[in-house]
């Protein structure tokens, strides 16, 4: 892996800005309360399979998942499968929790908090695939260090996947597109872009369910990119 350099984001506190919103309902209260300590990923250790599941099946990482639709969907669609997910957001991880409840998912461990935490305790060579939807764009020219998509988050994340393994990453923020599409240039030693016809960014692979962050942009009248990295 690269050093890392004075400003890389992999050694800021965090990447996100406020934790909570509006106050949970008693049902989601409940539901942080029970079952995500029961889900949750453990506070220390290495993060493997075996560890999480039972038995070595092929792991998904999603980093901040939102409202969880993504990660709930991707894990009922691959039961087989191990899905770690990570967000810092309260009111997230609540609604996350109702979508594993109702879809009665037991193949998905999260992690409410800052995703680079566990991604440094994955071992190397053992994410399938990873996932960055809609992460927060940052804006102002200052915080630009803040970004996920940078060199220190992506050099971690590259030596934590599988060679062959997928990189999905998706915005609807022009400054951001533009800023992610800059830093995947430097990486192309690690990562090459999957794809075989223009326009293909504008429309979702197969399995790949628009977020409610993606939804919201088109009703705005913002454009969702989606990119499809394979680990060299």
């Amino acid at each position: 892996m690269t050093a890392h350099k004075e400003g890389d984001p992999t050694t800021l506190n965090r990447l996100y800005g406020r934790s909570s919103g509006h106050k949970l309902r008693k049902g989601q209260a409940d539901l942080v309360e029970t079952l995500l300590p029961a889900i949750a990923v453990p506070e220390e250790g290495d993060i493997t399979a075996e560890r999480l599941f039972g038995d070595d099946r092929p792991l998904h990482f999603e980093i901040g998942f939102g409202g969880g639709e993504h990660l709930a969907h991707r894990a009922d669609l691959l039961p087989d499968h191990g899905f770690i997910g990570c967000e810092p957001f309260v009111n997230g991880v609540a609604q996350a929790l109702s979508h594993i409840r109702d879809g009665h998912l037991a193949n998905v461990r999260v992690h409410m908090g800052d995703a680079l935490d566990v991604l440094r305790r994955v071992p190397d060579q053992s994410l399938l695939m990873v996932y960055l939807l809609h992460p927060d764009p940052w804006p102002k020219a200052r915080h630009a260090k803040r970004r996920m998509m940078n060199d220190g988050p992506l050099d971690l994340i590259a030596a934590k996947m599988k060679p062959g393994g997928e990189f999905r990453m998706a915005t609807d923020d022009p400054t951001y597109l533009n800023w992610a599409l800059m830093i995947m240039q430097r990486h192309t030693h690690q990562f090459e872009w999957q794809v075989k016809a223009p326009g293909e960014w504008l429309d979702y692979p197969s399995g790949w369910l628009e977020t409610r962050y993606a939804a919201k942009a088109r009703r705005q009248g913002r454009v969702p990119h989606q990119f499809r990295y394979r680990r060299i």
